[in-house]
């Protein structure tokens, strides 16, 4: 039985965050393997009581103001944190804790994922032009990808939420690469939050709230591992 396979766009953009809830670095190629871009939320803030820094506080996630002022990137294995005064850290100094506890203002830790993932949702999150668009027509002014820290960005053609299609389906990107889109997602008040030169903007999550039940994007599982890199195209396998 031959394959059904649709061209849907090209990867504009590959983006890893290496720290869960802080700011993290764009990539032109990743590797991508069982738990998604390698590195990627790797690593989290951990506080006195257990619980990880976040955006929003949940049973595993306790909030934490002023997380995007912080940067996070890998030389070569290595992660270094940017600290919002600019002063670098490397990942596997001791010193990183008692500074990041110092600006945070509690106690915490930097720490590695051990069991349980540090994932909201899945792998492999993926936002595209087309509903980029949509959502800069409905808020009346254009509307910056980052606002959705998504590791895949896809030039897409036209305007609408195309990805709401493609759950429970099959992507194959590049050579190599296969996902399994599994679930639109879910947004929260973290897409509202000034990061660099973004300011604070309530209308990002009201605006989807209204039009589109708060979903922006979508996640997905790796079915099969490779490398990715911005240009590849992502074909619609079934």
């Amino acid at each position: 039985m031959n394959q059904k396979k649709e061209r849907i766009g090209r990867v504009k953009e590959i983006n890893r965050f290496p720290v869960k809830s802080i700011l993290g670095e764009s990539l032109s190629s990743a590797i991508v393997n069982h738990r998604g871009v390698l590195g990627d939320r790797l690593w989290a803030i951990k506080n006195e009581n257990g619980k990880f820094g976040s955006g929003k506080t949940t049973r595993r996630f306790q909030q934490m103001e002023g997380l995007f002022n912080y940067k996070a990137r890998y030389e070569r294995d290595t992660l270094i944190v940017t600290m919002p005064d600019g002063n670098e850290f490397r990942g596997d100094q001791e010193r990183i804790h008692e500074a990041l506890g110092e600006l945070l203002g509690i106690p915490v830790r930097l720490v590695k994922e051990e069991s349980i993932s540090h994932f909201d949702e899945g792998p492999i999150s993926i936002i595209t032009t087309s509903a980029l668009k949509m959502l800069s027509k409905d808020l009346g002014e254009v509307v910056d990808p980052r606002r959705f820290r998504a590791n895949m960005l896809f030039e897409t053609e036209g305007t609408g939420y195309q990805e709401d299609e493609w759950v429970g389906r099959r992507i194959q990107i590049g050579p190599s690469v296969t996902l399994r889109i599994v679930d639109p997602l879910e947004r929260c008040i973290m897409v509202n939050n000034s990061q660099e030169d973004l300011k604070q903007d309530a209308r990002i999550l009201r605006t989807l709230v209204n039009n589109h039940s708060a979903m922006f994007g979508v996640w997905a599982k790796v079915e099969k591992y490779g490398e990715v890199s911005v240009g590849d195209e992502a074909i619609l396998l079934d």
